[in-house]
Parts: structure tokens; C-alpha cells; sequence
């Protein structure tokens, strides 16, 4: 097994990253990984798709359950490799090298980038909705170069601030880092439960709502089950960034698996409470038709000028998710070049703080970019796809070690092994089918991505066989 205090040749001991992160760090990170900005609009998003809030309701506790059994794979292959990259080191065990490569350069160029530019745009956003003077659509600049036209929004700038604090924060402590995240992620619980509680005993709703016989007049599809599991899939992702900080977990080999059941559960719960209380505030219809559930719900309760505090802790939050991006992204990147598969700066680490500084910092350059060039949505959609089969494929790698690698230690062995892995998987190809199906330009894009790296693999690979790394 490859570890972080790997000597070079026989020389001093190289530095190597330093665990201290805990089982609650590690919790709070998946919860602040996984709840981002999007529970606060998907609600409506499903209701549209599955009129019935009776099966909408089991709907997410189907996503999440489905998104338990990822989990509980991933406990197991986190046990067995408790490293810095997470995924990336699942899949180079399991399937080499080049598959493993693959996996980190679609994150680099868009999945993780693209995703943490768009939670730098939410941040300004809805700061921007409660600090009028922040709105991010006032446009600061505005001109064309040699006849192509650009613009500088407010909202942009916000987010490369964001993007700047965040990598800094990261770069200076990994445990600081946590306590960003760890603060966040409590926020978010304590106030759930806070407004559950007022919202049920004091706020103006009814529970006529969760009458699920009397709102079934529009009958329920299996394509608008469908559509709905896409949001849903989406809502619940986030929870596979603990697996990336493997190598700053203290004693993974428990920690980490514990980590990644428990935070996943504490997520179905407060999510499945969120929308209890939507629904308790607002009709079925009402949220279905709502662009704003959380804010509609919110104003239905207590007061119309509830908005603007809404909107301040949904930035907050925001803020939280981009700090476990940030945080993970920057080791899968970091891991790869250890293995002589990408930037050989990405190794290096801070001499003091012993974070990965080339690798944050080269993250959050490129994440910049892409902010200032509006690209990242499109970038983010062809990687939906890709993020799906990634997900099967860490799934799949379970299987694959328990046969290539019958003898190495498992602290935790996956649950149901191995029928719920392979209920996962036939869900899981599935999906990645039915989107292949109905999103073929971006399904097809996210693969052309991926292949636009192998000639900097076999470049990197020939250079590390010949030493020059």
C-alpha cells in the first residue's frame, strides 16, 4: 500500500500530509459536502415531476438510501485505503492507472472545478439578495475586445473573492479549514431543526398537506419518477469528499467509514425534515410552483421579511459546501501527481502548514477562470454524466478487490455484501443509460473530455518511467 511518509530513494522522509481531522470533522464534512443551496429549490423541482407529496416524500428517502449503499461501499474501500485522493486511489487499485487518471483530469478541468465556480456564484447571489449593495447582477465593466464582447458583473467578483478566501483558509490549516465547514454544517442542522420546531408549533401551515390520498387526482408516472431522481441524485451528492482527505483522518481505518454512514444519515434526516416543514407551510401546488420553495415557505409561516435572512444563510451555507470542494479537490490532484500522473508541483507541500499549496492554488486559479468566463455551467452538465459512472464504477471496485485482493485488511466490510453494491450498480448503470438516452451532447462531451487527457497521460506516464518526474 502506498503511503503519505513514503521515503524517495532511500533519502530523508519526504513531508507528507498531517491527520487531524476527527470523527467529527469528518462527519460535519460529509453534511456540509452533501447540503449545499440546491435542497432549498429541488423540493419544488420533484413536487413539478411527482405531483403526489406522499411519493415525493419516498422518493427522497429512496435517493437517499440508494446513496446509503454508495456509502457503505465506499466505507469499506476507505478502510482499506485510508490515503489523500480518495476515488482516485479506489479506482487505481481497482483498475489501474489510466482509468484512475481519467477520473482525476474530468474533475481538474470540469466536475470539481465547475462545481466549485457555481458555489462561488451562489455565494454572491444570495449575499447579493441580502445586501442590496452586493447585487450580483450590477455590472461593473462592460466593453469588447477586438469585437467580442465582455462583461464584469458584480456577482463574478464576489465569487473570485469567495474562491480567493476559501483557498487561502485551505492552504493555511486543513483543521482551520474543518472549522469553516464544521461551523457551517451545524448552522444548517441546528437551524433546520430550530425552524422545524417554531414552524410546527407557531408558524401558520397546515397539516391537511400531508393528506397523500387527496392529492393523487394527477397520477404519478414512472417517467416522472425519473425526472425527479435527477435532481434528487444531484441533492445528495457530496457526501464521496470525505473519502478524498483520507490521509488527514485520524485513524481512518474507523474514523472514516463511521464518517461516511453517519453523515449520510444525518442528511437523509434533516433533508427529509425540510421537507416536512415546506410542506407543512405550502399546498403541494403552491411548492410545486414555486422558484423559491424555501423563501415561499418561509414568507407563508412568519413574514415577508424573512427573504433577506434566508437569503444570508443560504449564502453561509454555500460558503461551507465551497470549503469541502476546495478541500478535497485540491488532494485528488495532489495524489495524482504523487503517482507521476500529472503536474509534479501538485506535490508539494506547504513547508509549514503541510497542505498541498501548488495544488490549491493551481485549483483555485483555474476555478477563477472559469467564473470570469461564465463557462462553468456548461462544463458542469457534461459532467452530470460522467459524476454518475464514476460513482458505479468506485461501487464496482469493491468487487473487483474483493477478488484481486482477497487478503488485504477490510476494518469495515461493506453491509449486504454483495447484493447491495450490485442493487446499487443496476440502479446506478441505469441511470447513466437513461441520461446517455436523453442528454446524448453532453454525455457524449463529458467522455471527449476525458479522452482529451490521454496524450498528457502517456506524456507524464513515459516521463515518470524515464525519471523525469
Amino acid at each position: 500500500m502506498r503511503t503519505e511518509a513514503a521515503q524517495d530513494g532511500g533519502g530523508p522522509p519526504q513531508p507528507h500530509l498531517v491527520r487531524r481531522l476527527t470523527l467529527f470533522d469528518s462527519i460535519m464534512l460529509v453534511v456540509s459536502g452533501t447540503i449545499g443551496p440546491s435542497i432549498f429549490i429541488i423540493p419544488a423541482d420533484v413536487l413539478r415531476a411527482v405531483p403526489n407529496p406522499g411519493v415525493a416524500m419516498l422518493l427522497w428517502i429512496a435517493a437517499g438510501a440508494i446513496t446509503l449503499l454508495a456509502a457503505l461501499a465506499c466505507a469499506e474501500l476507505g478502510g482499506m485505503f485510508p490515503e489523500a485522493g480518495g476515488q482516485y486511489v479506489f479506482m487505481r487499485e481497482a483498475y489501474g492507472g489510466f482509468t484512475a487518471f481519467l477520473y482525476g483530469w474530468v474533475l481538474f478541468t470540469a466536475g470539481n472545478s465547475a462545481a466549485l465556480a457555481s458555489m462561488g456564484i451562489a455565494v454572491a447571489l444570495f449575499l447579493g439578495q441580502a445586501v442590496p449593495a452586493l447585487a450580483a447582477d450590477h455590472v461593473l465593466l462592460a466593453g469588447s475586445i477586438r469585437g467580442v464582447p465582455f462583461r464584469l458583473e458584480q456577482g463574478s467578483v464576489v465569487a473570485v473573492a469567495a474562491v480567493i478566501a476559501l483557498t487561502t483558509v485551505n492552504l493555511m490549516s486543513v483543521k482551520l479549514a474543518a472549522w469553516v465547514q464544521n461551523l457551517t454544517a451545524l448552522a444548517y442542522v441546528v437551524a433546520v431543526l430550530a425552524i422545524v420546531a417554531i414552524g410546527f408549533l407557531f408558524g401558520a401551515g397546515s397539516w391537511s398537506h400531508f393528506n397523500w390520498a387527496s392529492v393523487g387526482a394527477v397520477p404519478v408516472s414512472a417517467a416522472g419518477i425519473g425526472v425527479a431522481m435527477i435532481p434528487l441524485f444531484y441533492c445528495y451528492d457530496g457526501w464521496e469528499f470525505l473519502s478524498w482527505v483520507g490521509g488527514e483522518i485520524k485513524n481512518p481505518r474507523r474514523n472514516l467509514p463511521l464518517a461516511l454512514i453517519g453523515g449520510v444519515l444525518l442528511v437523509i434526516v434533516t433533508y427529509l425534515l425540510a421537507n416536512a416543514i415546506f410542506l407543512y407551510a405550502l399546498a403541494p401546488s403552491d411548492l410545486a410552483h414555486s422558484t423559491t420553495p424555501a423563501a415561499a415557505a418561509m414568507r407563508a409561516m412568519f413574514s415577508a421579511d424573512i427573504g433577506r435572512w434566508l437569503a444570508l444563510f443560504i449564502a453561509i451555507i454555500s460558503f461551507g459546501s465551497a470549503s469541502v470542494v476546495t478541500l478535497g479537490g485540491a488532494r485528488i490532484y495532489y495524489s495524482m501527481a504523487k503517482d507521476g500522473a500529472f503536474f509534479r508541483a501538485m506535490t508539494r507541500l506547504h513547508p509549514r502548514w503541510k497542505t498541498p499549496s501548488t495544488s490549491l492554488i493551481a485549483q483555485g486559479v483555474w476555478v477563477c477562470v472559469l467564473i470570469l468566463s461564465s463557462r462553468y455551467d456548461q462544463l458542469y452538465t457534461c459532467f452530470i454524466f460522467m459524476m454518475t459512472l464514476t460513482y458505479a464504477m468506485t461501487v464496482g471496485a469493491v468487487l473487483v478487490l474483493r477478488r484481486t485482493q482477497p487478503d488485504r485488511a477490510r476494518p469495515y466490510r461493506c453491509f449486504g455484501y454483495p447484493w447491495l453494491p450490485m442493487i446499487y450498480l443496476i440502479v446506478a448503470l441505469s441511470f447513466v443509460i437513461s441520461t446517455l438516452i436523453a442528454r446524448p451532447l453532453e454525455s457524449l462531451t463529458g467522455l471527449a473530455l476525458a479522452a482529451l487527457g490521454v496524450p498528457l497521460y502517456l506524456h507524464w506516464r513515459r516521463n515518470a518511467a524515464a525519471g523525469h518526474v
